[in-house]
């Protein structure tokens, strides 16, 4: 059973790569909304980033994976003790990520947690839910950067509901964890296919999600390094 049966994949093309920073070791890229991190299973769902990039940098291999709606900071290893470092930092941890997310209503909190367990809502793969018994541990940060109505001036334009604008922490690395712990908390993010309903999915054409910032230690250099991906929705 699918959550989304109309889903059609049709991968943007332009830009074909986005590639911000490579070395011997890395290559880190800004990937686009709408193009799967890895294969599909359907011959229609081969075009990925991973096979876009090992077209020029045949060694290059995935070491996480952002949601094919999200956008933003992915990186991969271009060796094997590259891939096992990289591998490391994040079972353990020790890389940092930050998110940009519009979600639908007004965050009343200036910053809070969610930390609530999740686990594949099985029927309806590839959902996630809250499940408090068998759910495994998931905790997100979040603060408010700001909300869509506190520039506006103008009565007479049609009111829409109101948005707001807050920076997300993930300190687990669960599937589709940041979607699932806003819309726990009745702040579903916009244009979410999975998870919005009614104004929440139709203010938006695309997931309102973008990895903004991914900082971990260089494998060979062990030197910290911050890499950035400008948000285009904000």
């Amino acid at each position: 059973m699918s959550a989304n049966p109309d889903f059609i994949y049709t991968p943007p093309m332009s830009p074909y790569l986005d590639i911000i920073y490579q070395d011997d070791d890395i290559v880190v890229l800004n990937k686009a909304s709408g193009i799967l991190s890895v294969p599909g299973r359907l011959p229609e769902h081969q075009d990925c980033l991973q096979n876009r990039v090992q077209r020029v940098l045949p060694s290059a291999t995935i070491v996480h994976r952002l949601d094919m709606a999200t956008s933003g900071i992915m990186i991969m290893a271009l060796n094997k003790p590259a891939h096992v470092a990289i591998s490391r930092q994040f079972e353990q941890r020790k890389t940092q990520k930050s998110y940009l997310a519009r979600v639908f209503g007004r965050v009343t909190e200036t910053n809070g947690s969610v930390d609530l367990p999740l686990i594949c809502d099985w029927p309806n793969r590839p959902k996630q839910m809250v499940d408090h018994e068998c759910g495994k541990k998931s905790l997100t940060h979040f603060r408010v950067l700001g909300y869509s109505d506190e520039n506006s001036t103008d009565e007479a334009m049609p009111v829409e509901p109101i948005t707001t604008l807050v920076e997300l922490t993930p300190v687990t690395g669960r599937s589709h964890q940041l979607r699932v712990h806003m819309l726990a908390i009745g702040h579903p993010i916009l244009g979410d296919r999975l998870y919005a309903t009614n104004d929440a999915l139709t203010m938006r054409n695309r997931l309102q999600l973008h990895a903004l910032n991914l900082s971990l230690f260089h494998p060979t250099s062990e030197e910290l390094m911050t890499f950035s991906a400008p948000c285009p929705f904000i």
